[in-house]
């Protein structure tokens, strides 16, 4: 048999070098993305998020919205809209706002591989970074707000620790009335909410509802942050419960000794059946009785 040579052997030498330096230490992944719909938080704090995903069309007017309330704010943006409208995205980071990473080509990453959720996350705040001036990390939002486990590791692994989801959906993107984006803001709010809009120009709405918003939940005592100054704020001594594979509601209730009522009404669900993996849930005083599951609710997968 011939013998290796020397050339051949210092590539096999390198080659284990490079295999030990990426793989981490103890052959562990790096921890999974933490989903996070809400602060557990004492403080009436409120956040404030708008995603960007194709068109810059109404950001002149919510930085201006934003400007005069004295009101910073946290952006979502995908790489391609960074690189279609830089000077938008130069704007948004001008007027002290926090940048975050919604992807590059806001595909579904559920749809997705973990190499593909990688390349994506990495083009992505490679173009942010040349248009805002700034890195987006450690701040992401899955395009459409669709996760799994597999997503959550991947997302994890490329240096995100959290997935930022909203407690208040305003559906500005339906074309909503500036009064109905308002009145569902200021009727859903809660300490440590975060509300989801869109800057573009599908949601004409959302610029003229920022200022009654803002005086409406300043005047209960709310004051806005960015998510990252959220997700700094001191926290409640409350109950809560991660989501997991298999759960429902009912479950969940006969867990702590309350009802799938008391659950839905402490967490503003709209849908007693739409609970994800990674949601987190206030569970609330126990001492109610753990009410029939509902006909349709089936566990979380």
């Amino acid at each position: 048999m011939a013998k290796p040579s020397r050339l051949g052997l210092m590539s096999a030498v390198l080659s284990a070098l490079l295999v030990v330096l990426l793989v981490p230490f103890g052959g562990h992944a790096a921890s999974p993305s933490v989903v996070v719909s809400r602060v557990m938080t004492p403080a009436k704090l409120v956040a404030l998020t708008f995603d960007m995903g194709s068109d810059a069309g109404n950001v002149t007017r919510i930085l201006s919205a934003l400007s005069g309330e004295g009101v910073t704010a946290t952006f979502f943006v995908t790489g391609r809209a960074a690189q279609t409208a830089p000077a938008a995205v130069r704007s948004i980071v001008a007027g002290g706002h926090e940048i975050g990473n919604h992807s590059h080509t806001h595909r579904l990453f559920t749809e997705l591989t973990a190499a593909q959720i990688a390349t994506e996350l990495a083009q992505a705040a490679t173009a942010i970074t040349v248009a805002a001036g700034r890195a987006p990390k450690p701040l992401f939002r899955p395009p459409e707000g669709a996760y799994n486990s597999s997503v959550l590791q991947a997302v994890g692994n490329a240096g995100y620790p959290h997935t930022i989801m909203w407690t208040i959906d305003t559906a500005d993107w339906q074309g909503t009335s500036s009064t109905t984006i308002r009145d569902r803001v200021v009727s859903r709010a809660v300490p440590g909410a975060i509300v989801l809009m869109h800057v573009g120009a599908g949601a004409p709405g959302t610029p003229g509802a920022l200022p009654g918003i803002i005086s409406a939940l300043e005047s209960q005592g709310y004051r806005f942050v960015t998510v990252s100054q959220l997700l700094a704020a001191p926290t409640t001594g409350q109950t809560v419960h991660v989501v997991q594979a298999g759960d429902t509601l009912y479950r969940i209730a006969l867990r702590y000794g309350t009802s799938v009522a008391a659950i839905v009404a402490a967490n503003h669900l709209p849908n007693a059946n739409l609970i994800r993996v990674g949601q987190i849930l206030i569970i609330p005083t126990a001492g109610t009785t753990p009410t029939t599951p509902p006909p349709t609710t089936t566990p979380v997968r």
